[in-house]
């Protein structure tokens, strides 16, 4: 009874600091120079504080496609018993923190040998809650070999509608969905996530969303609860932060410098990943699903996080509850470089003329500077699109200016653009970019596009226009459901732009379209919002229309057209999410609503420097050009003989090219330029 009365007076303590704070109460913790918000109480004190957990399994439902068909549903409330039987809420006997609850051994892992108090978890209160997830906000998926299903969710879309349902509670909420990866900030290309964690701004909330794995497709790996530990880990490593904040600002704790990830890229200033909140132990690549070596408990999966010594480059134990599973302390990760940045950026490799040109091309987006001029492409680059004609927002709508590169005067680039098209090239100028909102919601935006891009085009000579407008730029209107016939007045007022201005400069005028996979390939899949957005583009341009470049770096797992999930960076996906543009697709699965082929001389595949090696992406083009099957690949095209007709492949980036020695131009330039045509 005494240790049960000295929890309530702690909490009746921590109420001023709830208030402000969320509503678990909290400690602080210094290491080294840094001072950090945990969530508890500080174990080196000999108290016990039990903190309240209303458990919330969600119901998420996602439309069918097909009239007349019940919505599909992953409900986690089946997955509560297994969670409160876990070491979530059960004692473990852990290597490190005693046999003790996940979170309370990770809390005396970090204070060490002098952990005298604990902090537990409840028993919870289970409260269910329905969400419906509209086009737009999540896709389901499924495999045809296996049944598992996974979906992918918008991360603050659901907790926006958690919180709708749910007033504010004491203690810790723990959301739990079943079988679900999150994306960030309403765009599917900022993937994949075990889920979020913090101060739910509304109702002043501390909170958890995670989800429960059990009967996944294959391509998933983690199980059980390992999702969950991951952000319960993170919540209580750093409760005070914002799970609203968009880019890659910290919130809560921050530290002095930022840590590399596993993958080589830079995991931010915050204890999770920028963006995916993902852990240090954490291997997957960008936009795949997440996945860490577990820590088994009994039959449960735990996920192995960081303590703060290897952040801060302490001394000790740098990991929770395996201590090998980081053996060094965090190295911290350089400023990125922009990809117009020249710095280092003479290449020590010769570039591979081009003595083969033939009908496959070879793409590339250059930025450019007085230190690496247009003149001075290599080679094997045929089409180079200047990057990039942006949204003028202090204009009218529909208004894009266009500034050359630094360093260049408008003549001198005229200059440089009309040697390279006596060189045979094709200089494009792109419009929008990552980042860059767009919309054309008037129809006298129409007419403003026209003159400005047109202004562009003349001035500088550009052989046509790329149109590279993102999420959320272009999502489809909630009641536009049929992409031959487009309602949305963005989507219509640019198809009508489009026209005119090729109308304007005549049949050599050049339109493409680079597309995330969200935009063309994930309508397979679902359609509404910033799914499958430019489908009414490419239908509705097909006639005049260059040639289609899908990311395949800016995209999500998606569904092929053998039923099978796949994941970024591999041979698979590329010759998958290719196939459904050149083959064509059931949109949303619907039968009677079907996006046809696009020519093969109009497609090409959609590359990014740095996100994986030139013999993946060779491979990929190499099997969609023959048909022949590569060792690594599992998926088999539904056309058995390739493409030949391919057109080619895309990069961003030239300069990033240049940088690297001509790494991927001198490997996939050959190999198109000498590919036989059909």
């Amino acid at each position: 009874m005494r240790a049960k009365w000295m929890c309530l007076s702690l909490l009746g303590v921590f109420s001023a600091i709830a208030q402000a704070q969320g509503t678990v109460p909290v400690f602080q913790y210094t290491t080294g120079s840094q001072t950090f918000t945990l969530a508890g109480s500080d174990p080196a004190k000999a108290t016990t504080t039990r903190i309240p957990v209303t458990l919330v399994p969600l119901k998420l439902s996602f439309p069918n496609s097909r009239p007349g068909l019940p919505p599909r549903m992953l409900d986690a409330t089946a997955d509560v018993p297994a969670i409160t039987a876990s070491p979530i809420f059960q004692s473990f006997a852990f290597p490190v923190g005693g046999n003790t609850q996940y979170t309370d051994a990770l809390l005396r892992s970090t204070i060490g040998s002098t952990a005298a108090g604990h902090t537990l978890l409840e028993k919870p209160v289970v409260k269910a809650i329905s969400i419906e997830i509209p086009a737009g906000h999540g896709y389901l998926l499924s495999s045809k070999k296996d049944g598992g299903k996974v979906a992918v969710v918008d991360m603050q879309y659901v907790q926006h509608e958690l919180f709708k349902q749910l007033p504010k509670q004491d203690g810790l909420v723990l959301a739990v969905t079943h079988n679900v990866t999150f994306f960030a900030e309403a765009d599917d290309t900022i993937c994949c996530a075990t889920g979020t964690h913090g101060i739910d701004k509304i109702t002043g909330t501390s909170f958890v969303l995670g989800s429960y794995f059990a009967r996944t497709p294959a391509i998933v790996r983690e199980r059980d609860i390992q999702p969950l530990t991951q952000q319960l880990a993170e919540f209580f490593n750093d409760p005070l932060h914002d799970p609203l904040t968009q880019g890659n600002k910290p919130t809560g704790n921050v530290l002095q410098t930022g840590w590399a990830m596993a993958t080589g890229s830079c995991g931010g200033r915050g204890i999770g990943s920028a963006y995916f909140l993902l852990q240090p132990t954490d291997t997957n690549h960008k936009n795949n699903f997440p996945y860490a070596e577990p820590f088994a408990a009994r039959q449960y999966h735990l996920s192995n996080v960081a303590l703060f010594p290897w952040y801060t480059g302490g001394s000790g134990t740098y990991s929770f509850p395996d201590k090998n599973a980081l053996s060094a302390p965090a190295k911290p990760c350089g400023a990125r470089r922009p990809d117009n940045s020249t710095s280092g950026s003479v290449p020590t490799t010769a570039a591979i003329s081009n003595d083969h040109p033939g009908a496959h091309r070879l793409i590339g987006y250059w930025n450019g500077s007085r230190d690496f001029k247009l003149t001075d492409v290599a080679p094997q680059w045929d089409i180079i699109i200047e990057a990039f004609a942006v949204p003028d927002h202090s204009a009218p709508e529909g208004t894009l200016r266009f500034t050359p590169p630094n360093g260049y005067t408008p003549e001198q680039l005229q200059a440089d653009i009309a040697q390279m098209k006596s060189k045979g090239k094709k200089v494009m100028i792109s419009l929008g970019g990552g980042g860059q909102f767009f919309s054309m919601d008037k129809p006298e935006s129409v007419t403003t596009f026209v003159d400005s891009v047109s202004k562009v085009v003349s001035q500088y000579g550009f052989d046509g226009v790329d149109i590279d407008f993102e999420t959320p730029s272009l999502d489809i209107d909630a009641n536009d459901r049929d992409f031959r016939h487009p309602t949305t007045p963005s989507i219509v007022h640019l198809i009508e732009g489009l026209r005119q201005l090729h109308d304007k400069f005549g049949s050599g005028f050049m339109i493409s379209l680079v597309p995330e996979g969200t935009q063309i390939p994930a309508a397979a899949v679902v359609y509404g919002g910033q799914f499958g957005s430019y489908l009414p583009l490419a239908y509705g341009l097909r006639d005049i229309l260059s040639f289609v470049d899908v990311q395949d770096y800016n995209t999500p797992p998606l569904q092929g057209l053998d039923g099978e999930i796949y994941q970024a960076a591999t041979t698979d996906y590329h010759a998958m999410m290719t196939e459904l543009v050149l083959h064509g697709f059931a949109v949303a699965g619907n039968p009677n609503l079907m996006f046809p082929p696009i020519p093969a001389d109009k497609v090409a595949v959609g590359f990014l420097t740095g996100y994986e090696e030139p013999t993946t992406m060779s491979a990929g083009v190499t099997y969609l050009l023959t048909g022949k099957k590569p060792a690594d690949a599992t998926y088999k095209l539904v056309h058995p003989a390739g493409y030949p007709d391919l057109l080619g492949a895309m990069y961003w980036t030239i300069d990033a090219d240049r940088r690297e020695n001509y790494k991927y131009s001198n490997v996939l330039g050959p190999l198109l330029h000498t590919a036989p045509e059909k």
